[in-house]
Order: C-alpha cells, then structure tokens, then sequence
C-alpha cells in the first residue's frame, strides 16, 4: 500500500490535506504556492534519472502491441480507406515549423536554440487525435481476443476478414464503455461503433458538445455528468461492471491505452531518421506533452525512453487549474492527491486536460522518467492557437498548444537553465530538437474553431 505522508525532504512533514497544514507549508515550497496560487510554473524533477529496479513496463510489451497493430493493418484500410496510403497504420505526420519559432521567439524574447517540429497527432487518422493511439488500439486488442476465442480468427489470418458482417454480428452481442472529457471517447466510440461493438461513452461536464453530437450520430450512447473527469470514469466503470459482457476502458489503469501510446517512439525515431536529424549524446531531443490524466503522455514517454534513453528529455504541459499530475509527483502522494485538495478548481478550455487527480499507474512510472512538468493559462493556449494558425496553417484544439509553451519555459525560466546545466546541455542546445506533440485539432466543427480563434 502507498505510504500517505509525503517522502523526506518535501515540504511537510504530514499529509494533513483536509486539515489544511498545507497552508503552513506552501509558503516554504515556492513552486507550490504558485501551483496553488493558479500562476504558471516550471518545475524540475528532482528524481529524474533514477533507476527504476523493476519496471511496470517491460519493452516486450511495447513490441508486442506493435505487431498487433500491424496485423490490423489490412482491417483498417477496409474500414477506413483514408489510411490506404498508409498502409493501415495510424500515424501522424512530423513537420519543421520555422515561422512559428521565429514567433514565439520575437513574442517572448528568447532564443530557441535547435530544429522545432510538431508532431501532428491533430491529424491521425480516423479520430483526429492522440487517442487515436491507446482508445483504438485497446478496442482493437478487445476485438482480437474476442474474434479468436469466438469466431476462429488466427494470427497468421488477414485481419480484412473482421470487416465482414459475420463478425460484426460476433461483436454486437458484446460492449464497451469509457469515461471521458471527449477525445479517447471520440477515438473508442468511432473505432468500436464501427466494429460492430455496442458502446458507452460516459461524458464529463468538460467535454465540448460538437464531440458529444458526433458520437450519437454515430450510434454510440453518450451519458452526460455534470460532474468533472474522475466522477464519470467511476460511473462509467461501475456501471460497466454489473455487465459481463462489457469491457470498460479505464483511462486512469489500463496497460493496454498506455501500450498503445507507447508504439509512437519508434515510427517518431524513422521519422527522424528520414529528415535527416541526429538524436545522441550530442544531439539531444526534447518532447513537450500535454497532460490530462496521463496516459497518452506517460506512454509515448515510457517508448521515447525505450527509443532513445538518456537523449531524450520529456516534459508534459497542464494547465493551471488542472494540474493534476505535477501535483501527484511533486508530493510522492500521486492519484492520492486532487487539484481540488490544494484548493484549485479543475477549470479550464482545455477539455482533454481537464483531469484533477492523476493515473496512478502512470504517476508511479514517471517518477523518475520525467524531466519535469509545466503549466499554463487558458489565454496562452488560445492565443498559440491563433500563431500556429496564421504562422504554419495548423488549426489545433486549445489543449493541444500546451505544449508549444515547452521550448519557451525550458530556456528562459531559471528552473530551466538550471536543468540544462545539471544535465549538460547547455552547450550542446544549437544542435537539439525540441518536438511539441500536437494532440488534436483536425475533427473540430469549423464554427468552433472560428471561436476558438476569436478567444486570443
């Protein structure tokens, strides 16, 4: 069991949350009194680059996830024939995006050192976001199981057989939940509608309607809570549980979303390769991800890790009224803790990010994989929104600017300077690629995104 008093050498001595000995404490701890205070903040890990003995993930894993999406490749080029081009693999593209950082550099005075790319998860095929990675890969290993065990599928078979109408009436007679702030219900409700699955997708108050309208349009059911992320997940996982034939997809615990996210790091290291740029001791890559409960970015960490190991530096990005996972790794307290314990409202535009108590099974493995953490304010996202727009012609989701924000903190904000030093970089800045991961953006109704434009 977790230990609940926070670890020697923070702040407090005593996890007296509901007490309030936080307000004897945070005036100690400056970084926290800004989290608490809602201002923006750059912060360090202090455990990064120790040596987990046992691994929650093993690299076999990772491997594995790969290779089954690779055999539903010929399945996903009958379903959705917009991936023929890509043979059936779901994946985004990576560009340079030199006018936005000559923007950003002219907006914030500084200089950003090194390539600036954006890996467009915005534009993955079929859901148009990062769940598109975990959400339909979890649903598509549910498949498998299923159509192995109840329709004779083998491995060795061409997966295209599962778009037929035998197995969809196979899959019809089972179901699938989640709960969800809007783009891994997007993902699993199109993937598993499509399928042949019935599915549940239970709604947080945050999530945006034209997601809610799309799903239903679809013939997903969509169960609305007026309540914030974690409230819908425990409905949604309660109710999945009185069903036997139902498998609830559970943002907050599955190995299955997190493998998923996982498999990016190697396309994203051909990627690489492919434009010619160099990650070693001497290049090094920085990765900036938004961050909800943190299954997609903890993911795609645990693959860069396995891709590129001590090269690769991963920040993720919250905003800071949602930040839920700085605050779990910055206590020791991980999914013990909420944003609403330190008095922090889990409000924002960002609907995807809106998350107040974090993963704990992604919590517990960043723990020493992590570079570190950020956050920012809802005006930033929105007006990154209008520069990436006007500067390189990508129209993102707010949530997905957060880490646009990332190569800035990093080399302007004392904390920053002060991880480079402690990690040896600073000289070799000039020759590193900072990649902000782009979550999602390419589904959103175009009336939206006039609005959205129209907030900066």
């Amino acid at each position: 069991m977790m230990n609940t008093t926070f670890p020697e050498g923070t702040a407090v001595e005593m996890h007296k949350i509901a007490g309030l000995s936080i307000n004897a404490w945070k005036a100690k701890d400056p970084v926290l009194n800004n989290v608490m205070k809602m201002n923006e903040v750059f912060w360090t890990n202090p455990h990064y680059g120790n040596k987990q003995e046992n691994p929650i993930v093993k690299a076999e894993q990772v491997k594995s996830a790969e290779e089954r999406l690779n055999r539903f490749a010929n399945y996903i080029i009958k379903a959705f024939p917009e991936t023929e081009p890509m043979k059936g693999i779901i994946e985004s593209p990576l560009v340079e995006i030199p006018f936005m950082q000559k923007n950003l550099e002219k907006s914030y005075g500084t200089k950003i050192a090194g390539k600036l790319l954006l890996k467009c998860d915005s534009h993955l095929p079929i859901s148009g976001s990062i769940k598109a990675r975990g959400g339909i890969y979890e649903v598509l290993k549910r498949a498998e199981e299923i159509a192995m065990k109840h329709g004779g599928l083998k491995r060795t078979d061409n997966y295209g057989v599962l778009a037929s109408d035998e197995y969809k009436e196979l899959f019809s007679k089972y179901s699938i939940a989640v709960g969800s702030t809007g783009n891994l219900g997007m993902s699993i409700g199109i993937i598993s509608a499509k399928l042949g699955f019935k599915v549940t997708v239970h709604m947080s108050a945050d999530a945006k309607q034209w997601k809610k309208d799309k799903l239903t349009s679809l013939g997903v059911i969509v169960k609305e809570y007026d309540d914030d992320y974690s409230k819908a997940v425990e409905k949604g996982r309660k109710e999945a549980s009185l069903d036997p034939d139902c498998h609830f997809i559970d943002d907050e615990n599955s190995m299955d979303l997190l493998l998923g996210y996982a498999t990016a790091a190697t396309r994203l290291k051909k990627q690489l390769k492919d434009m010619s740029i160099t990650v070693d001791e001497d290049h090094p890559l920085f990765v900036y991800l938004p961050c909800g409960v943190g299954g997609g970015p903890g993911g795609i960490t645990y693959g860069l890790k396995l891709a590129f190991e001590d090269d690769v530096h991963c920040f993720f990005a919250e905003p800071t009224h949602s930040p839920c996972m700085m605050l779990g790794l910055m206590t020791g307290l991980h999914d013990k803790v909420s944003v609403q314990d330190f008095g922090i409202d889990n409000k924002t535009e960002a609907d995807g990010l809106a998350v107040g108590r974090p993963s704990a099974l992604v919590s517990s493995m960043m723990t020493t994989m992590l570079s570190g953490s950020y956050t920012i304010e809802d005006r930033r996202l929105f007006e990154l929104l209008k520069e990436m727009a006007e500067t390189e012609g990508h129209y993102l989701e707010p949530s997905a600017l957060a880490g646009a924000f990332g190569p800035i903190q990093l080399l302007s904000a004392p904390e920053g300077r002060e991880y480079l030093m402690d990690q040896k970089l600073l000289d070799k800045m000039n020759q590193s690629t900072h990649v902000i991961w782009a979550t999602g953006g390419s589904m959103v109704p175009k009336d939206m995104m006039e609005l959205y434009l129209s907030k900066s």
